[in-house]
């Protein structure tokens, strides 16, 4: 596939699309909605641009001049002048944990804290109007980010005795940023059952002090061990308290999402029980933003068994679509999960965590091809990589199927050898890559591969492209702010806080970007034919930005925000004035 190059061609060689004529287009009547007066950029090489839009049905239904446009409108039309402002296909998320970002919205953030004493702060400010007993849970810290290292720390990693000393009575559970690594109080660590004599469990990493104590730090698996005891206390709430939980994390996930541009969202992973309340919810017309959902934490026999009944596409107008498979090969970088070639060269002892084993996927990637599945697989590190790009080989030989009709894909792809670069274009395997990955761990990945890998294998979207490879774009939320506009930045830039650029040739340009966020994300779910460009015909999912991202100076993209979000020719998101 190589629509970035056609898109980019015809791009370039038309600043205005009049293919509409100074006639009115026919719509099959008047449009329920029209944008006038600005810059469409439609993603799509057929029609690259226009001034205005025309909505019918929910769909798009023409894109033009304003003048053509114009004659569209009746006498319901909702009529939106975007004055100049840029109209896009709206976003799609193409890797992030939907139900986690409403839940990210109710928890501690601890992204911003500058450092381990800041959060132990904040971790008491909680406790202060908490009940006894009550857990106090956080996501965001990372370790690499904080402007001064912690008192007594090991391996780079704070010890529990702060943090227990201002939470005696409440268990404590902070999650990385990443989600591949953990911290709890003393209180969390007795209720998981942690204790010196706990062994590290496979694939995870008790951390331990000189004295062979538990510090409060848990990688990769071993945050399991608390995220049990916290899930037996949570067993205690009633039906309805579950239930009014869910559907309110997903009311603010949808809001988070759609707020920031997004109009579909490829959620990276959601067990059979969690799609059936997406699904419920979807039917009802309760779900404001599109679903690409990946199942997850289902044994290989209940997938066997059970994918028939959960293969949906396009479903409920086109809010639910269920079609792939999630597993997960290794763990983060940052965590010192990522599965490598050669061991880190900050942590000589170790060469990653195996977090789920090879012939399991295997066993996953066969089902996949049975039942007309997609597999996704989450791989960070060259060695995690290579494995998987290996078992999808031989899945596809196996079952003797063309792996490119099949789209698999690998969630990240982070860190590559060189060699493996051409095997996914060869292999037809798309990287669901989120580019502001690169320039949030840019600052530290030097330091844990080597500046000789670093720069061979790190984020190279430039070298898949040029490859043939279908690069797809997202935060991986809430990892990452869900916001597109950073992630697009990045792509574009790769720019680091302090100004410097992280190994810049491997940048794509402002039209592959978009791309990469709209068309490619499509492609990489098999939506291409309904979503991911302003083409007639296609769900009229719409976001008009504040600026114009394809134009303006690099330092004003970070600037932009939606001014409208649309789904559907409906308006959901309107910025204040």
């Amino acid at each position: 596939m190589r629509p970035y190059r056609l898109f980019a061609l015809a791009f370039g060689a038309a600043a205005l699309v009049t293919g509409c004529g100074p006639s009115v287009p026919d719509i099959g009547g008047p449009a329920d909605l029209v944008l006038l007066g600005g810059r469409v950029v439609t993603v799509d090489p057929e029609i690259p641009e226009g001034e205005a839009v025309a909505v019918r049905g929910g769909r798009i239904a023409a894109v033009g001049t304003t003048a053509a446009i114009e004659g569209t409108v009746g006498p319901d039309t909702e009529v939106v002048q975007l004055e100049g402002r840029l109209a896009i296909p709206g976003f799609i998320e193409g890797h992030g944990h939907f139900m986690a970002v409403g839940q990210a919205q109710r928890i501690l953030k601890l992204g911003e804290s500058p450092n381990w004493a800041a959060i132990v702060n904040q971790v008491a400010e909680a406790i202060a109007s908490a009940e006894p007993g009550g857990w106090i849970d956080g996501r965001g810290w990372h370790q690499e980010k904080w402007d001064e290292a912690p008192g007594g720390a090991v391996e780079g990693l704070p010890h529990h005795l702060g943090l227990s000393e201002v939470s005696p009575e409440n268990p404590v559970f902070l999650r990385h940023a990443s989600g591949h690594a953990a911290f709890a109080n003393a209180l969390a660590l007795e209720l998981a059952g942690i204790d010196r004599n706990t062994p590290d469990p496979p694939g995870g990493t008790i951390v331990r002090d000189a004295d062979g104590n538990a510090t409060g730090a848990l990688r990769e698996t071993a945050q399991r061990l608390v995220g049990q005891a916290r899930n037996r206390a949570l067993a205690e709430r009633t039906e309805e308290e579950v239930r009014a939980e869910m559907e309110l994390e997903l009311e603010l996930a949808a809001e988070e999402s759609l707020r920031k541009g997004v109009t579909s969202f490829q959620d990276a992973g959601s067990s059979f029980a969690t799609i059936d309340f997406f699904r419920e919810m979807a039917e009802a017309g309760r779900l404001p933003i599109r679903l690409y959902v990946m199942v997850r934490g289902q044994s290989n026999e209940e997938m066997d068994a059970r994918l028939p009944d959960y293969l949906m596409t396009n479903h409920a107008d086109g809010f639910l679509t269920v079609r792939s498979i999630k597993r997960q090969v290794d763990g983060a970088l940052g965590a010192h999960g990522a599965w490598l070639l050669e061991p880190y060269d900050d942590m000589p002892s170790s060469d990653g965590l195996v977090l789920e084993e090879v012939p399991d996927i295997e066993e996953t990637a066969r089902i996949a091809l049975e039942h007309g599945f997609q597999l996704n697989t989450h791989a960070i590190g060259d060695r995690g990589n290579r494995e998987v790009l290996d078992l999808y080989e031989r899945a596809f030989r196996d079952a003797g199927v063309d792996g490119a009709e099949r789209r698999f894909r690998i969630e990240h792809a982070q860190h590559l050898h060189p060699d493996d670069i051409p095997r996914f274009a060869e292999l037809g395997v798309i990287a669901a890559m989120q580019a502001v990955h690169a320039t949030s761990d840019g600052p530290w990945v030097p330091e844990k591969l080597g500046d000789e890998r670093a720069e061979s294998g790190a984020y190279v979207w430039r070298s898949l492209l040029d490859s043939g490879a279908v690069v797809a774009n997202g935060t991986d939320a809430p990892v990452e702010d869900v916001d597109p506009i950073p992630s697009y930045h990045a792509t574009v830039t790769r720019e680091l806080a302090d100004g410097s650029r992280f190994y810049p040739k491997e940048a794509l340009t402002r039209e592959e970007a978009l791309f990469s966020y709209t068309m490619a994300n499509a492609f990489a779910a098999f939506e291409e034919d309904v979503k991911g460009s302003l083409t007639p015909g296609k769900y009229a999912d719409i976001v008009v930005l504040t600026r114009d991202i394809l134009a303006v100076p690099e330092d004003e993209i970070r600037d932009a925000t939606p001014a409208l979000t649309i789904v559907g020719g409906e308006i959901v998101y309107r910025a204040p004035e």
